[in-house]
C-alpha cells in the first residue's frame, strides 16, 4: 500500500497554512504553536528544530515528545471524515491537528480547543 501523499510533505510546508488560517480570522500564531505543542508536546524550541529540518509529517508525529492523552475527547468532522473514527493514526494525529486548528479560526476559546475541564 502506498502512503498518503501528506506523510511525506514536510510538516513547515504547511505550517504557514495554520498560522494564515488562524490569522485571517483574528487569533495568533502563539496560539497556533500552543495547540501544536499542547497536542505533540513539542516545547517552543523543539517545534522550531522540526520547522527548520524541514520534518514530514509522519516524523513530526513520530518523534512527537508526548502525544497529549486528551486529543482522545477531539471529536468532529474534518474533510468530510470523523477525526474519531480515522483508523490510521498518523493520519488521525494530522486530523486531530487540522480539527484544532479549525476550532481556533473559527473562534473557539483556547481552554475549550485544548479539552481543559473535561
Amino acid at each position: 500500500m502506498t502512503k498518503h501523499k501528506i506523510y511525506t510533505m514536510s510538516f513547515s510546508s504547511v505550517y504557514p497554512h495554520y498560522v494564515a488560517k488562524a490569522e485571517k480570522k483574528g487569533r495568533t500564531k502563539t496560539e497556533v504553536d500552543e495547540i501544536i505543542s499542547w497536542l505533540t508536546g513539542y516545547s517552543q524550541e523543539e517545534l522550531e528544530a522540526q520547522l527548520e529540518k524541514q520534518t514530514d509529517f509522519e516524523t513530526f508525529f513520530a518523534s512527537a515528545p508526548e502525544l497529549n492523552p486528551s486529543r482522545a475527547l477531539i471529536k468532529g468532522v474534518i474533510c468530510g471524515v470523523r477525526v474519531e473514527d480515522i483508523e490510521e493514526p498518523t493520519m488521525q494525529e494530522i486530523r486531530y491537528m487540522d480539527k484544532l486548528i479549525d476550532e481556533l479560526a473559527k473562534g473557539k476559546a483556547m481552554e475549550k480547543i485544548l479539552r481543559k475541564n473535561n
